[in-house]
């Protein structure tokens, strides 16, 4: 191509012309809004649990909403790793038939889908077992397939006072120098039984994203994470860019990337500012 027969300007004259060419477009239908309830006491597949009365209340008052539940052990635990602590390590395989209970106790609660976020090795098929044992095979499953060891879940883990007691979690979530890794772990997690899976954090990790989208074709969620929300109204509020833009352009940047589906709690913001 030759300028001056070729002018990419032309199709940036006007925001008609500039919508018209839109390569990316994000909707409503895109997003997913995180939400957290509290308090409570016992054992994370208790049918009378929190989480439990939550789904159900929602769906009692709300039943078109589409319910996703996060199955994890780490609020459950006093040390908050996300599973049985054997000899000072998370035990993998002890920890999946807690997984699978929890798993089923939502599916029972009225859960439309279930999202393992642990990062225990084989949870997909120990779930994908259990619901189709016990006549939810319709159910299902948003793996956190590629699970990254972030620095971005820092203001999460303050609010929710779920960081660990001793240790960390680099030895079940990913390692942020992996990328090779992020597609054996979606290969496992699709093999056992996974209809969608997701890449957190998102933006630290857009080039995932799209290795992932290329790669199995599959649905993919990408999960906006707290760190990620938190800079951006930081920034807004220190007057160092416009935050609503930035919000945008970051949601915009995860859409493109290849995710289906962005979990982030700028959602109801966004919503507003995509119905105007």
């Amino acid at each position: 191509m030759s300028f001056p027969k070729h002018r990419p300007r032309r199709l940036r004259r006007n925001e008609v012309i500039r919508r018209m060419v839109r390569e990316t477009t994000l909707s409503i239908d895109d997003l997913i809004l995180p939400l957290f309830v509290t308090f409570g006491k016992g054992e994370a597949y208790n049918p009378k649990g929190i989480i439990q009365q939550a789904i159900k209340a929602i769906k009692d008052k709300t039943p078109e909403l589409i319910v996703v539940t996060d199955v994890c052990m780490c609020e459950y635990t006093s040390h908050g790793h996300c599973g049985v602590i054997k000899n000072n390590d998370v035990d993998n395989d002890a920890t999946l038939e807690l997984l699978a209970k929890e798993a089923l106790s939502h599916a029972k609660a009225g859960a439309d889908i279930v999202a393992p976020s642990d990062m225990m090795d084989g949870r997909v098929g120990a779930i994908r077992k259990i619901l189709d044992e016990n006549n939810f095979s319709h159910i299902p499953i948003m793996s956190y397939a590629a699970k990254y060891a972030s620095a971005f879940y820092g203001p999460f883990r303050d609010a929710a006072e779920s960081t660990p007691q001793f240790g960390d979690r680099r030895s079940y979530q990913m390692d942020p120098a992996n990328s090779n890794e992020a597609l054996r772990e979606v290969k496992l997690d699709i093999e056992e039984g996974a209809d969608i899976v997701m890449v957190k954090p998102a933006l630290p990790y857009l080039d995932i994203i799209r290795r992932i989208k290329d790669e199995f074709n599959y649905p993919v969620a990408a999960y906006n994470v707290s760190g990620e929300f938190a800079m951006l109204k930081a920034a807004g509020k220190l007057g160092w860019m416009d935050s609503e833009r930035a919000m945008m352009e970051s949601l915009i940047s995860i859409k493109r990337a290849g995710a289906d589906l962005i979990l982030t709690y700028f959602a109801k913001e966004a919503a507003k500012i995509l119905q105007r």
